[in-house]
């Protein structure tokens, strides 16, 4: 177990019977960047039993946050969403992942496209300071099936405008697109086509994609992530990585489905 440290849970919040998320402690040797993963479970039988998870969380933040799926027969997840204040986790000492800005190059606008709690990371690089003064504008898109499943939206809305570090940045530089694609609302349909048919950049009043200048990073279903990588790559997109930046990003790990 010397490979992962016992954190502390200290708050648990059921979205929807279907989505959760829950707040830990944070041990102090413990450092990331914002938008990686780690890998976090439970203790079972004297084995770790363990899933790659996105911090939701800043990097500066004092406390971890996760966002998670509910598996009713998932090896981790049946045993996680029960987790109440005060039971322990277990979280690896070693973050990973592809979503941290040095992996993308420098641009205009950086749009994070995420479905499901592929917006977890999305929820850390949007507190991050340094995305706000890489990019005049960041386009934070959620996609979801049901409204009640854009958890997070109130404090994207709300909350972070008024944060003391971020909220001046966050007031004039982050644009919030929730859309969802099984009943009425104001933003509706997959990412995928709001991107090819150019509705995504005329709801936010921004030019079309450009790879010369825009960048994006993509977190979500293995069918999103499949289809925004092909039409990216289309439009001329590179994807970048640690020793070559590139235009766009996108995350494998996911925890269990």
């Amino acid at each position: 177990m010397s490979a992962y440290t016992h954190e502390t849970v200290l708050s648990v919040r059921h979205w929807t019977a279907t989505l959760f998320s829950f707040t830990t402690t944070r041990s102090p040797s413990f450092q990331f960047s914002n938008g990686q993963f780690t890998m976090i479970g439970l203790e079972t039988d004297g084995r770790p039993l363990v899933r790659a998870y996105s911090m939701a969380s800043a990097n500066y933040e004092d406390t971890l946050e996760f966002f998670s799926i509910k598996v009713p027969d998932g090896p981790l997840t049946s045993r996680l969403q029960l987790i109440k204040e005060s039971d322990r986790i277990l979280v690896s000492r070693k973050p990973t992942g592809t979503l941290v800005i040095h992996n993308l190059l420098p641009g205009r606008f950086l749009y994070l496209l995420s479905t499901g709690t592929g917006l977890a990371p999305f929820m850390s690089v949007i507190r991050d300071p340094e995305i706000y003064e890489r990019y005049e504008k960041v386009v934070l898109v959620h996609g979801c099936r049901q409204i009640a499943e854009l958890a997070y939206g109130e404090r994207i809305v709300e909350d972070l405008p008024q944060d003391e570090l971020i909220g001046e940045y966050v007031r004039d530089q982050l644009i919030y697109y929730p859309t969802v694609t099984r009943e009425p609302f104001h933003n509706r349909g997959r990412i995928t086509d709001l991107v090819t048919t150019g509705q995504l950049c005329r709801d936010v009043a921004l030019p079309p994609l450009d790879n010369a200048l825009d960048r994006v990073m993509l977190c979500g279903s293995p069918q999103m992530l499949k289809d925004m990588r092909s039409v990216l790559e289309e439009r001329g997109f590179v994807e970048g990585c640690a020793s070559e930046p590139g235009q766009f990003v996108l995350e494998r790990a996911f925890v269990e489905r």
